[in-house]
């Protein structure tokens, strides 16, 4: 394999059961288990709504597409979601040709993936509770 952008994850905490993990680097079968990990226990730690901000991605292979699912599946079994935000339109193409992109809301910015989340309570549509 030829070198790689490392994968650098960090979070912000927006709300109690809100977390953004930023993404950057690439996305590939080495990497891959290393997201979903720190996805899951996130939403394991009490944070079942997950935004991935997708901005600082260079390369995502079908490993990175399987963990998305992957996640989307363990926060929905946990009542949350999972959202991704900014992805660059390398990436956005990838999502759009498997289908992905409509399993996973895709929104352009990580602001506007925050104010999709419904929250118990909320009107869906309304903006996400901070």
């Amino acid at each position: 394999m030829t070198h790689s952008s490392p994968l650098i994850l960090t979070v912000q905490h927006p709300a109690d059961s809100i977390a953004v993990l930023n993404v950057a680097g690439e996305i590939d079968v080495d990497s891959a288990p290393v997201l979903r990990t720190r996805a899951l226990d996130l939403i394991r730690r009490g944070r079942p709504h997950l935004v991935l901000d997708l901005a600082p991605v260079e390369f995502c292979d079908s490993s990175g597409l399987n963990t998305m699912i992957s996640i989307l599946r363990y926060a929905k079994d946990r009542h949350g979601s999972l959202s991704l935000a900014a992805a660059p339109p390398h990436l956005t193409r990838l999502l759009d040709i498997t289908g992905i992109g409509h399993l996973i809301p895709t929104l352009p910015t990580t602001a506007e993936a925050l104010n999709r989340i419904v929250m118990p309570g909320d009107t869906p549509g309304a903006p996400a509770t901070p």
